[in-house]
């Protein structure tokens, strides 16, 4: 039998819970002049971009309030939730930073090798020539996370306020025009009710509110729900999960796999491959990546991760080493068809990840992230000199930049696949040879959650843990610095009973444990069953969302401390 998620929908409803006026008299309201929701690349470049203008702006400065620029971080710190590969192109540092050497940047290494393979279960051979969106010579080998906490330091430098802990749990909105955002209550128990700490949201007043949540963000989908913003294609998503190794020989260059431990044949749509990137002081940061839009609900990427490492070729990289860090996050990759149709309304913009800025046949989207922050900078700024809310400079600085030729030009890689590995390797290729021009036309595809879900044999040889080499998840939660108390309210939203096949799906797609069919129904035999959730467990990954639920903001603060990742 086969099931899509979709017809399971989770229990949200934006229009009425997400989207409102400020509540708060006017005078117990947090007023800031730029609002930035978000302390990742594409936030934290806003800000920095922002203040940098400012400086030469001070009438506009003072119009702009006590505190001209704030950041609404939900983690711990500027970089607490923030995961990718990744291999950064330079170019968006140069424009933020144009008097700092690369040396001053927080980076891992200059890429100066690659190479890809393609693995079957016991052989790696390598792919000659390579492949040319593998490329990756003068890219910079990064950590996100270090990336997300330097620039916070920053943008502090520059003057920028940032309110970390903090949840944006609700756009605010009055005529149509954004106004700011309201943040999430504090010190509730699981059932709702107040605790003796507990702390009320606030409305935070903005001239303007820059969305930069990174993937699935809460408050962007809530806008391109309200504003119907969505674009020509639905979003369609990525997981990926990572892990830092200290090992006992460096690494010398940057690999990409494809192939085993995936499956071929076109039925299970298994779409993906690995990185191993070289870091700093003999660290290699290992990760595995698979598109939302397969067909077999025991498909787990943590559980795949863990298989690809019993490879010879693998074993001989991690040999004699220890794993220091682990994480998960959702990458969109529905590409140039997906991104909304528009990127402003009155009084808001949405950047990066947000926007589906990711160009996935070249693993690209940190620099597109930190672009369109600065493009949002700078659009806001000018209008705000002339009295507007009106940033539809923005999306003409987008469409005139490289984000919008890089993801014209792959719009249709990413489908082929579909197809199967092979059918689609020969038609993504020839779209690589000629930059999208053949095939041409619009290439469809579904939502994630409309994929029928079967129970199809994908976890049969999915190794044991041990805990020493081979993880499980319960184990990796803790390696993400997860430290969310246990009383604290559900943010995850699925339905509590659904067909097996969609409940396995969350199961065995979470990497963090999140979810569990009861252990008396698992051999029940029975079409539904009941879905335990322990959302303490969860790393905000957002997969849940385009698998068929809905991640909303946790207490701010909560979630994972990303250190390397």
């Amino acid at each position: 039998m086969s099931v899509a998620p979709k017809q399971f929908p989770p229990p949200v409803n934006d229009a009425e819970e997400f989207v409102g006026p400020p509540t708060d008299p006017e005078e117990e309201r947090i007023e800031v002049g730029i609002a930035i929701v978000g302390g990742g690349p594409a936030g934290l470049a806003a800000a920095i971009r922002a203040a940098q203008l400012l400086e030469d702006e001070p009438e506009l400065s003072e119009k702009l309030g006590e505190v001209p620029i704030a950041v609404v971080e939900k983690g711990k710190t500027p970089g607490a939730q923030l995961l990718s590969g990744a291999n950064m192109r330079p170019s968006a540092m140069e424009e933020l930073f144009p008097d700092l050497d690369p040396s001053d940047w927080p980076v891992e290494q200059e890429v100066t090798k690659d190479a890809v393979y393609l693995l079957t279960p016991k052989m790696a051979l390598p792919l000659k020539p390579m492949p040319p969106n593998f490329r990756n010579h003068g890219n910079y080998v990064t950590s996100v996370a270090k990336l997300g906490r330097w620039l916070g330091e920053k943008a502090e430098e520059e003057g920028v306020y940032i309110l970390n802990e903090t949840a944006a749990d609700k756009l605010l909105v009055e005529d149509r025009i954004v106004r700011g955002i309201r943040s999430g209550d504090k010190g509730r128990g699981k059932d709702g009710s107040e605790l003796s700490n507990f702390e009320p949201g606030s409305d935070v007043v903005a001239k303007a509110t820059v969305l930069a949540e990174g993937t699935l963000g809460h408050l962007s989908m809530a806008a391109l729900d309200y504003y119907d913003l969505h674009g020509s294609d639905p979003q369609r998503w990525e997981l990926g999960v990572k892990e830092v190794w200290e090992v006992e020989e460096p690494l010398d260059r940057v690999i990409h796999t494809m192939g085993w431990p995936l499956r071929k044949r076109a039925k299970w749509n298994e779409f993906g491959g690995s990185f191993i990137y070289p870091m700093a002081d003999n660290k290699v940061s290992i990760g595995m990546v698979i598109g939302l839009d397969y067909t077999d609900a025991t498909l787990s990427c943590h559980d795949l991760l863990q298989e690809l490492k019993t490879h010879p070729f693998v074993k001989k990289i991690l040999e004699g080493g220890k794993r220091v860090a682990w994480g998960a996050k959702t990458i969109p990759s529905g590409g140039y068809w997906a991104m909304p149709r528009r990127l402003s309304v009155p009084g808001m913009v949405i950047t990066g990840d947000s926007a589906g800025m990711v160009n996935v046949p070249e693993l690209k989207g940190v620099h597109y992230a930190m672009h369109s922050g600065i493009y949002a900078a700078e659009a806001i700024v000018d209008a705000l000199k002339q009295e507007s809310v009106n940033f539809e400079e923005y999306e003409r600085k987008v469409k005139a930049s490289a984000i919008e030729k890089d993801l014209y030009r792959s719009r249709n890689m990413r489908q082929p696949f579909s197809k199967g590995f092979f059918v689609g390797g020969a038609i993504a290729s020839a779209m690589t040879v000629t930059k999208g021009a053949f095939p041409g036309g619009h290439w469809r595809h579904e939502d994630d959650a409309d994929i029928p879900m079967e129970i199809d044999g994908a976890a049969d040889d999915y190794p044991a843990a041990d805990n020493k080499y081979i993880f499980d998840k319960l184990n990796s939660v803790f390696a993400s610095g997860n430290a969310t108390r246990d009383d604290a309210p559900n943010h995850v939203r699925v339905q509590s009973h659904v067909a097996r096949e969609v409940a396995q799906t969350w199961v065995s797609m979470c990497p963090a444990q999140v979810y569990e069919i009861p252990e008396d129904q698992l051999s029940s035999g029975a079409a539904e069953v009941d879905v335990q959730i322990t959302a303490s467990n969860c790393v905000q990954c957002g997969a849940i969302t385009a698998k068929g639920g809905r991640l909303t903001p946790p207490e701010g603060g909560d979630g994972p401390l990303y250190q390397e990742t």
